[in-house]
């Protein structure tokens, strides 16, 4: 059994250091020969993500810039919480926040996978396209990280069906 696994760079290329996700996904080398993995910069599209997502994907890697912490440039991967957050309900066709998302596809009838968040602190969500020198610095480490991530899950897919078959 092969997993199906959906890699989404969101984020809006014209707010600094917020277009971080669709510089990663520019930049990850992940074989795309199947329909096993499927590698998409969603930009700020995020009723496009949540239509993709109803194709039942076993998991979701979300690439997106997170709130800084103080650390700009810092990597953080965890998994995503599916709750929606206070004003998350609705469809928007242009909101790319991850909450807004899963609650369009909830309203649409489908489930969110699990999900792996590859966040990196921003330094800048001004006005003004390119990436801080840090969030720059952070891209080849967060594309090797989503490489990883792919291959990890790829791995526990083909273990888990030698292990049923």
């Amino acid at each position: 059994m092969t997993a199906r696994i959906l890699v989404a760079g969101i984020g809006n290329i014209f707010l600094g250091d917020d277009g971080f996700g669709s510089e990663v996904v520019r930049n990850a080398e992940i074989a795309q020969d199947d329909s096993a993995v499927r590698v998409t910069d969603y930009g700020i599209s995020g009723m496009h993500l949540a239509y993709d997502l109803l194709e039942e994907w076993d998991t979701l890697v979300l690439v997106d810039a997170v709130p800084s912490r103080g650390n700009p440039g810092t990597l953080h991967v965890f998994q995503a919480d599916h709750e929606s957050g206070p004003g998350a309900t609705g469809l928007d066709g242009h909101g790319m926040d991850p909450a807004a998302v899963f609650a369009s596809l909830r309203a649409l009838g489908g489930r969110p996978p699990y999900t792996v968040v590859v966040g990196c602190e921003a330094g800048s969500v001004e006005e003004g396209i390119g990436l801080t020198e840090p969030v720059a610095k952070a891209v080849p480490r967060a594309a090797r990280a989503v490489e990883e991530i792919v291959a990890a899950l790829q791995t526990r897919a083909a273990a888990t069906a030698r292990e049923d078959g």
